[in-house]
């Protein structure tokens, strides 16, 4: 029988934002060449100028999507084991003597 794996909610998080990450370039490119595969029948088409335009805003839309993944994986906080207690050690050991 196979064992279920149990995954901290914040692993998790980490890992399925990590996913979203390496799946933006291609969410990119269907939402850049999409239309093109869509398009009607001859002469119905967007002009240049709407074309331009939806770049644009799927441009912007995926630089704002990929800077909230990127402040979400950023947000990791300091273990308590290794991050506070290392930084209160330094605090506590000398440093170098200064020269004469």
């Amino acid at each position: 029988m196979a064992r279920r794996l149990f995954l901290e909610r914040r692993t998790y998080r980490k890992n399925r934002l990590q996913d979203a990450a390496r799946l933006l370039p291609v969410l990119g490119m269907i939402l850049f060449f999409g239309p093109v595969f869509i398009g009607g029948e001859e002469g119905q088409g967007a002009g240049l100028a709407e074309w331009l335009v939806y770049c644009f805003v799927v441009w912007l839309g995926l630089i704002a999507v990929t800077m909230l993944v990127s402040r979400a994986l950023a947000e990791d906080p300091p273990d308590t084991a290794s991050g506070t207690a290392s930084a209160e050690a330094g605090a506590d050991m000398p440093g170098p003597e200064p020269r004469a």
